[in-house]
């Protein structure tokens, strides 16, 4: 079926409401951008073409006649079917655009999902990319769910049931503020001692928790925390303050170490303070596509020139 002759394009029905709206040419004029005389030759060519008078013209402004009123209702469904098919198409396109959906915890959100979101643009340039972070439990809890398609966590272990790849191992530095006793001790901090002191802690769920926890308990039970954080930045903020010594991820901490506001603690050669890092997907569904190819990133698979393919 095709148009009725004569039948209006979109733009000067939209004037036309817009001339409904605010009562007047002028004003309908601005806000589509062209001048007051340009609106009113639309307009009056609206008119010839329908055939009907649709304005009222005045001195104060522009009324609309009778029919015009019945033109505007039916201009308005008309462009709310326009931006309901221009939405329409908007989806479909959205549809057709791979999207890969990532979960990290905040060590690796912060210092390597960057770097490795770059590399896989090279491969997949038109992919769009979410990223959740949160804790490492949480972060397993939304791959579990299908929330995220592939997950980036830090601890000793794979979360169980589901798929994993280590991807490297992350150093942990025992920190405390310049003016703590063990800033100026000779002597290295044993793991007994580690354990039997108050740290700062990450909240139950974290990677680092998990991973401290596993090694200072395999010298006794861990000494209450002095305190339970929800973020590395407030540990670190907090360590500064000489609340208590706090282990952190070295990427974490170098800036401070750096600057000296924290000063790193030497500790008995025999203590392994490190942790593994890990890409985790359901066990069913491991990564494909961009997916796959983050993942091959993260772990250093690719070719000379720094690509993942």
């Amino acid at each position: 079926m095709t148009l009725p002759p004569g039948t209006p394009d979109l733009e000067v029905l939209d004037l036309l409401v817009s001339v409904a709206e605010l009562g007047s040419l002028g004003a309908a004029g601005r806000r589509h951008g062209i001048s007051q005389p340009a609106a009113s030759m639309r307009i009056s060519a609206l008119e010839r073409r329908l055939r009907l008078r649709l304005l009222d013209r005045g001195p104060t402004g522009s009324a609309l006649t009778d029919s015009g009123r019945s033109i505007v209702e039916y201009a308005r469904a008309v462009l709310d079917a326009a931006r309901a098919f221009g939405a329409g198409v908007a989806a479909l396109h959205a549809a057709q655009v791979p999207h890969l959906r990532i979960a990290a915890s905040k060590t690796l959100a912060d210092h390597r999902i960057p770097q490795w979101l770059g590399v896989l643009r090279e491969s997949y340039p038109e992919v769009a990319v979410s990223l959740e972070v949160d804790n490492s439990r949480q972060v397993a809890e939304s791959v579990r769910s299908g929330r995220a398609d592939v997950g980036f966590v830090e601890g000793p272990h794979p979360p169980p049931g589901m798929g994993s790849r280590v991807l490297g191992v992350d150093e942990l530095v025992v920190v405390v503020a310049p003016g703590h006793p063990w800033a100026r001790r000779r002597r290295p901090v044993t793991l007994r001692e580690l354990a039997t002191t108050p740290l700062l802690w990450r909240e139950p769920g974290s990677g680092t928790r998990d991973t401290v926890w596993e090694i200072l308990g395999a010298a006794c039970q861990p000494a209450r925390p002095a305190a339970e954080l929800g973020s590395a930045a407030t540990i670190v903020a907090s360590a500064r303050a000489g609340v208590a010594p706090a282990v952190l991820s070295r990427l974490i901490a170098a800036s401070d170490l750096g600057n000296g506001t924290l000063t790193e603690v030497r500790v008995d050669d025999t203590v392994v303070l490190t942790r593994n890092f890990r890409a985790i997907w359901r066990r069913r569904t491991p990564p494909s596509g961009p997916a796959e190819v983050l993942v091959r990133c993260a772990s250093g698979d690719g070719d000379h020139g720094g690509r993942c393919l």
